[in-house]
């Protein structure tokens, strides 16, 4: 059942079940998967690779339809949404940071942030004083102007955070996000990571193989046999 529609959650995985083909039959990776985010809350996703952490967080993310269930965004259903709408519901509400960065090399991390608000229909005025706002809060006020090649490894992550937080969505998706990192500057990024998850109210689902950053998480969930199960 939904929570009252006045307080909606981020995200609502829902009785999902998701199948691929193989050959003559079908791989059941989710089914009766159900997961409830709340706005400003942190939950750190933890299961084995080949479990259906990818597929999960491509579901949340409207990059795939679920075969049964419904995935609710803010409180709404989007499953039955022709894909126009929800590429548009996913440039909103929804940020990603992947395990690369994927900046552009040819811009400048400031660019490089306000490149998705200009998207959205910002103009360059407002998304620059917003990306160099992120920017500076995550530490790099004084790497505004420099290209990807000239930044460090957990710099070139951070600026991928501000990237996705850039157009303020509900829910940031991370996927290993310091998973190329060194201890050191893995626990960095992942510390601004959720200081800034909590900063601005966003939810977010991160997943992680690292269980000493899993613990500094506010929930922590992996999956079993296709569901949700959380974790003490």
């Amino acid at each position: 059942m939904m929570p009252e529609p006045d307080f909606p959650p981020a995200l609502a995985l829902v009785n999902v079940a998701r199948r691929y083909k193989e050959g003559e039959g079908a791989i059941e990776v989710l089914r009766d998967a159900n997961l409830v985010v709340e706005p400003g809350q942190s939950v750190a996703l933890v299961a084995p690779s080949g479990t259906g952490k990818s597929t999960l967080l491509h579901l949340a993310g409207l990059l795939e339809h679920p075969d049964e269930g419904e995935v609710y965004v803010d409180g709404a259903p989007t499953s039955g949404l022709p894909d126009k709408e929800r590429t548009r519901l996913r440039r909103i509400h929804v940020g990603f940071v992947y395990q690369f960065h994927h900046l552009l090399p040819e811009l400048t991390a400031l660019e490089n942030v306000m490149m998705p608000q200009m998207i959205r229909g910002l103009s360059k005025k407002e998304a620059s004083v917003r990306a160099a706002d992120l920017l500076d809060y995550l530490g790099l006020g004084k790497r505004l102007n420099h290209r990807p090649s000239e930044l460090s490894g957990g710099e070139q992550q951070r600026v991928a955070i501000a990237r996705a937080l850039a157009n303020a969505p509900r829910l940031v998706l991370a996927d290993e996000p310091t998973g190329n990192l060194d201890p050191k500057t893995s626990d960095h990024v992942f510390g601004a990571l959720a200081e800034l998850v909590h900063a601005t109210g966003v939810a977010a689902i991160i997943a992680t193989h690292n269980l000493d950053l899993a613990d500094r998480m506010d929930r922590r969930v992996t999956l079993r046999d296709g569901q949700v199960v959380e974790l003490a």
